[in-house]
């Protein structure tokens, strides 16, 4: 089984040819290779059509954006062009070790239930060290990176998670069609938590794949750990997450708790000296809430939202 990869990029140049080779040592197991280019200003078009596209065994087809249309448009804009049952999204600063795309296509294909593969992303500069081993959710309404900055032989068990990080993840293309594909409201930043968010109201898995190796450098594409636009932005998605997810009544359920993590990410960011900049992303969400497709609720999937109620509060305790 081969798959289809998908690279979003945006001025990353600089990441690409590095990319690419990891990529050349599991042709394999790869059909295309879908880059999209969000208007990059840095030669990024011209560098691939150049230097990338006729340098590789595998097809390499490049669509071009005029602007920066956000992650989540890009990235389905490769779902719907690519031709593989599964899709592997893949950041540009990302480096794949030997046998990744195998490894993930045997996690994910291990249960006809499992929606997404998360990889073992590595941090590039020290690799004793993990970026991220699958994403949770919790009540508060914060996002986990799993094991950041933690010893990489911590964690090299297989297990369930609540999303895969859409850096470098194994996706069932056929479920997509099921549950929605990326939500082009959130633009970047907690767009892979909704989709996990979905695949798991309508009764799917995402699942952690430790065997399945990558180098990630992070921030690539946006810059350092804290900037105004992440910042902003991730807040914004923050609001628009739980209001698109949750029925009325876990909202009502959940609101003294979200209020509370809400609060407390306020006070963190205020040490930072971002709070004002956090303060406009939670404001804009709040004023966007119109623009955000509530997912439909089905009486048939309430064992499914209380399973999710209990891992927003169980992974309150996890690192």
């Amino acid at each position: 089984m081969k798959v289809s990869v998908v690279i979003p990029n945006f001025n990353g140049k600089h990441f690409l040819n590095d990319c690419f080779l990891s990529l050349n040592n599991q042709e394999d197991y790869i059909n295309e290779v879908i880059i999209i280019d969000n208007g990059s200003t840095d030669g990024s078009q011209e560098f691939i059509k150049n230097k990338i596209m006729d340098n590789f065994n595998f097809k390499i087809n490049l669509i071009e954006n005029e602007d920066n249309l956000g992650f989540s448009t890009a990235v389905n804009q490769g779902i719907k062009n690519s031709h593989c049952e599964l899709v592997f999204l893949l950041n540009n600063d990302v480096e794949l070790d030997k046998g990744c795309i195998l490894n993930l296509i045997k996690c994910i294909n291990s249960n006809d239930n499992i929606f997404s593969a998360s990889s073992k992303m590595i941090q590039f500069e020290n690799r004793d060290l993990i970026d991220d081993a699958g994403n949770e959710y919790t009540i508060l309404g914060w996002t986990k990176k799993i094991g950041n900055n933690k010893n990489v032989a911590s964690f090299n068990h297989s297990r369930e998670i609540f999303s895969s990080c859409g850096g470098a993840a194994l996706y069932k293309k056929d479920i997509f069609d099921e549950i929605g594909h990326f939500d082009e409201n959130f633009f970047a930043y907690m767009e892979d938590v909704d989709i996990g968010y979905r695949a798991l109201i309508e009764g799917y898995k995402n699942i952690y794949c430790p065997s399945a190796q990558v180098f990630h450098i992070g921030s690539g594409t946006s810059g350092s750990k804290y900037n105004e636009f992440k910042i902003k932005l991730a807040a914004r998605n923050n609001i628009f997450l739980p209001y698109k997810n949750m029925p009325i009544p876990q909202l009502i359920l959940n609101f003294l708790f979200l209020g509370v993590g809400f609060f407390i990410k306020l006070l963190f960011f205020l040490l930072k000296g971002y709070g004002i900049v956090y303060l406009a992303g939670l404001f804009e969400g709040l004023k966007n809430l119109n623009k955000v497709k509530r997912t439909k609720y089905k009486n048939k999937n309430i064992k499914n939202y209380l399973k999710i109620e209990l891992k927003l509060i169980l992974n309150l305790f996890k690192f």
